[in-house]
């Protein structure tokens, strides 16, 4: 008997790719170490017998470079993560005992396009821009879907246009668009299992305020268990007009670590 998911994918589906490539010199918040990559051996370095030879690379990254997701060891507020526990009792031998991005289950789940760009005819919000819950749902209303329990919500802001300049998609002086305190209440209120956005912080960060405080991060992480998806390319997503589609993701077993690289991606119809 056919496995219906089998079925399902053998009527036709094609993958969107919603990760932003990882390269030398990429943008990276100023608050985690930077992304490095270089060829530590070189074809032509060793030769074996046969005449055959092997490239391979040394990679040096933060947890929180690149389209990445946060554990829930990320963020603690008042010395405690999410349920309570203590945050430096969980860590143990320079890790996490708890809320490790290992401990994370991989994602097969429902995901929503909240193209808060798109819904205001803009290609991009404007720096420092704070989006609302009346932003959200009139994203949720503009794409028709709104995010329910167990979904991945992804917040479009047109800031993924700017990643080839670094300088312009941190926004350290003129702020980056983003959710607000308000907005991210709104996204736990529909006990969704994970938020992205295509900006460094998800967060809606003033102009000249850098990242000084990051409520939505409290409210998400800590208080509500749901992970944070940053720096993600939602543009191709975007410009085809899924509101909605099956969204598939899993992060690396990095055993207590605070975060990992990610590669997501959206399945829809062929």
């Amino acid at each position: 008997m056919t496995d219906p998911l089998l079925a399902a994918v053998g009527g036709g589906v094609r993958t969107i790719d919603l990760a932003q490539p990882l390269f030398t010199g990429m943008p990276s918040s100023p608050n985690h170490p930077g992304f490095r990559m270089t060829l530590i051996r070189r074809h032509g370095d060793m030769v074996r017998p046969d005449g055959g030879s092997a490239a391979n690379e040394l990679i040096i990254t933060g947890g929180h470079v690149g389209t990445h997701v946060d554990a829930l060891s990320h963020v603690s507020h008042l010395g405690c993560l999410n349920g309570g526990i203590d945050a430096a009792e969980a860590t143990v031998n320079g890790r996490f005992a708890e809320h490790g991005i290992d401990r994370m289950q991989p994602l097969v789940c429902r995901g929503v396009l909240l193209d808060v760009a798109a819904t205001y005819g803009v290609d991009c919000l404007e720096p420092g821009y704070g989006i609302t819950p009346e932003d959200l749902e009139k994203a949720a209303a503009h794409g028709g879907a709104e995010p329910g329990p167990g979904d991945v919500a992804l917040v479009r802001t047109g800031w993924a246009s700017r990643f080839g300049d670094a300088e312009a998609y941190l926004g350290q002086s003129d702020g980056v668009p983003g959710v607000t305190e308000e907005a991210g209440q709104w996204l736990a209120e529909r006990r969704i299992s994970a938020a992205g956005a295509d900006t460094t912080a998800f967060e809606h960060i003033p102009a000249g305020k850098g990242h000084s405080v990051l409520p939505v991060h409290r409210v998400l992480l800590v208080e509500n268990g749901i992970h944070i998806i940053e720096h993600m390319m939602l543009e191709d997503l975007s410009r085809e007009g899924v509101g909605e589609f099956l969204f598939v993701m899993s992060p690396l077993k990095i055993v207590g670590g605070t975060g990992s690289p990610v590669r997501p991606l959206a399945v829809v119809s062929a």
